[in-house]
């Protein structure tokens, strides 16, 4: 069967496009904070300043994006902030000044919440719709497209280095990738279509929408369960794990691994190409072996091998140590967001924030432990956040390994 034409495939590429074109615009904005810092005349300081509020803007988007997830559903919602992302990237390219730039940024990480809890419903709804595992190779996708927005951002620097090009560039590319995204969402009568009267979901929610796969929030948001929160703190140690490991290992392996300036880039590279490669494999380990394991085991690793490898020095130890975290923190955030989703659209709209609070805010925060004290001590806290995770996870509930069947009445697969 051709791939486009299969139900399940159409969905997992229109998913995975937002996926991408998130990882797409975080790395195309992050590529040339250099240029953004000159041209505003910045310190140091002010760009982390910059960094957090990205951040407190994802944190504060959590009441917003619970009203449109109930009002707008993940559909319409994630095609429209993924819309907004790519014209946001057009203010970034010509900030007036600080005070602006402070707005934008804190805006960025409002429509990056959105998107984000929006995209990941979707992808918790074709999982439930098709009883099959995908949310690995969606995140995948981001690191895909972090690594193209790199990889554009060096050509677009030999060509010019005018940043509005670059943007501008930029952001048709994401409107291409939400235009394909558009194509395959998953609708509400897509989903009841796949199941029997009996057994179509009884929620609530916006007509044409992938929150059906998941129980309902009726009303106002209620306070989130107990588990919930673990999910949450699941999710903010994992995500503030990835994100550090992104930003601050090449600094490590210049100044405290002493390596060469050509080796030095390889700390982020180990990183992202195991982190990419886990993902791949790792919806076949969850099957295998289920969720919950997948987590402990993995974070534990991430964890204990970067403390190692922080103890021993050096630059082989470093490159082992930052493999063991891409392996080992992969598949964290696919496995809380599918847990979170069986809880319902509040515990997944709080899961996400959370994330993405992590994601965003978390490096700067390692940023300020390694002012303070060493990078050493910023990499042990990082260490300690993996560990953390692998601690959550044993509080929460997960799904079983054996394949998904049905959905049962309320759309949480049995």
């Amino acid at each position: 069967m051709n791939r486009i034409t299969d139900p399940f495939r159409r969905g997992q590429l229109s998913i995975a496009a937002l996926f991408c074109a998130l990882g797409f615009q975080y790395a195309t904005w992050a590529s040339r904070l250099p240029a953004i810092k000159a041209h505003l005349g910045l310190t140091a300081a002010e760009v982390g300043l910059l960094l957090m509020a990205t951040g407190i803007g994802a944190a504060a988007s959590f009441p917003l994006v619970a009203k449109l997830m109930r009002t707008m559903g993940s559909r319409r919602l994630s095609l429209a902030s993924a819309l907004c992302l790519a014209l946001l990237l057009l203010a970034m390219a010509d900030l007036p000044d600080y005070p602006v730039a402070l707005l934008v940024m804190a805006v960025d990480g409002v429509l990056v919440g959105c998107l984000n809890v929006a995209m990941n419903a979707q992808g918790a709804a074709l999982e439930a719709v098709h009883g099959r595992n995908a949310m690995a190779k969606l995140h995948a996708t981001f690191s895909g497209g972090s690594l193209s927005a790199a990889l554009l951002a060096s050509a677009m620097n030999a060509l010019t280095s005018t940043v509005l090009v670059h943007f501008a560039v930029g952001a048709a590319l994401l409107l291409l990738l939400v235009a394909f995204a558009r194509t395959g969402l998953l609708t509400g009568e897509q989903q009841t279509a796949k199941q029997p009267a009996a057994q179509q979901p009884a929620g609530e929610g916006a007509p044409g929408d992938a929150d059906s796969a998941a129980p309902k929030s009726r009303g106002r948001w209620t306070l989130p369960s107990r588990m919930t929160l673990w999910m949450g703190l699941a999710m903010a140690f994992g995500t503030i794990t990835e994100g550090a490991m992104n930003d601050w290992s090449a600094l490590y392996m210049k100044d405290v691994a002493k390596a060469s300036a050509e080796i030095a880039p390889m700390g982020i590279a180990v990183v992202s190409v195991m982190m990419v490669l886990a993902r791949l494999f790792a919806d076949g380990w969850r099957s295998r072996w289920g969720d919950g394991r997948i987590v402990r085991t993995g974070s534990a690793v991430a964890g204990l091998g970067l403390a190692l490898a922080l103890l021993s020095g050096g630059v082989v130890p470093a490159l082992i140590g930052f493999a063991c975290v891409g392996l080992g923190i992969a598949a964290v955030t696919p496995c809380v967001y599918v847990a979170a989703a069986g809880q319902g659209s509040d515990a997944l709209t709080l899961v996400a924030t959370m994330g993405t609070t992590g994601l965003l805010a978390g490096p700067p925060v390692i940023g300020f432990i390694a002012n303070a004290s060493s990078l050493v001590w910023g990499l042990g806290a990082v260490a300690a956040c993996a560990v953390v995770v692998s601690l959550c996870s044993t509080r929460i509930r997960w799904t079983a390994p054996e394949p998904r069947t049905v959905p049962e009445p309320d759309g949480v697969p049995a």
